[in-house]
């Protein structure tokens, strides 16, 4: 039989009890960061859930001490399994590693030309060196083990770069907004002639995209100097 469920499953002495689940929400649910409601399908427990064969009352009460399909959902997923179909397990690593892709790319350069590297060079070293992308662990959990990989292959560190910026009146309005989105605006101040100052931490890989923006939004006028970099030797 082709899978065509994503379910959590539990055995409790010589009985199982499987449910039917959203696997996103389900691991949010286990984090604290889901309900139960959105976790689950339907509020269903089954012995067998693709011969659609439900759990007894009997059997509930006596391995969960209670019949409420809902408390009994929540324990199953909690100390149970989380079993996906392949379809989705494919499809939720692909989005994993581009959002992987994209994150070293943003946060990462190559210290030897201090530029981000392509995403493409990223996406070949990644398969070069055969590593296993997992669909439901955070992007941040998994960058921490996967960059001392990547570093066999490319050179690759992780920086941020505090940036000050001096935005003349004519544009300071419109710009500031933009440019506060690119990272943290560590402190800021509107002069008295309307021009504004701010100094900012802006992921490495960003800065020649944050040029560019600011740039284009004040005509080249924009006065910038880098203050502070900051190599980080670990993903927290």
């Amino acid at each position: 039989m082709s899978e065509t469920l994503n379910l959590a499953k539990l055995k409790k002495g010589n009985a199982n009890f499987e449910i039917s689940v959203n696997p996103e929400k389900a691991m949010d649910f286990k984090k604290g960061k889901a309900s139960i409601e959105e976790a689950l399908q339907f509020s269903q427990i089954f012995s067998d859930l693709k011969k659609g064969l439900h759990a007894s009352e009997e059997a509930m009460q006596k391995n969960f001490n209670t019949t409420n399909t809902i408390e009994i959902a929540k324990q199953i997923i909690l100390e149970g399994e989380i079993q996906l179909t392949s379809d989705y397990r494919k499809k939720v690593q692909e989005q994993k590693k581009k959002q992987i892709i994209t994150f070293i790319s943003v946060n990462g350069i190559n210290p030897k030309t201090n530029s981000p590297h392509p995403p493409n060079r990223i996406e070949s070293a990644l398969d070069e060196a055969k590593i296993n992308i997992d669909g439901l662990k955070s992007v941040e959990e998994q960058v921490k083990n996967i960059v001392p990989k990547l570093q066999v292959i490319i050179p690759i560190k992780f920086v941020v770069k505090e940036i000050e910026v001096q935005v003349p009146s004519d544009y300071a309005g419109k710009a500031c907004n933009p440019i506060k989105q690119f990272g943290k605006v560590i402190k800021e101040n509107w002069n008295n002639d309307g021009s504004w100052h701010a100094l900012i931490e802006i992921p490495g890989g960003l800065e020649q995209e944050f040029y560019d923006k600011l740039n284009k939004l004040t005509h080249g006028s924009a006065e910038v100097m880098v203050k502070t970099v900051k190599w980080r030797t670990k993903m927290n």
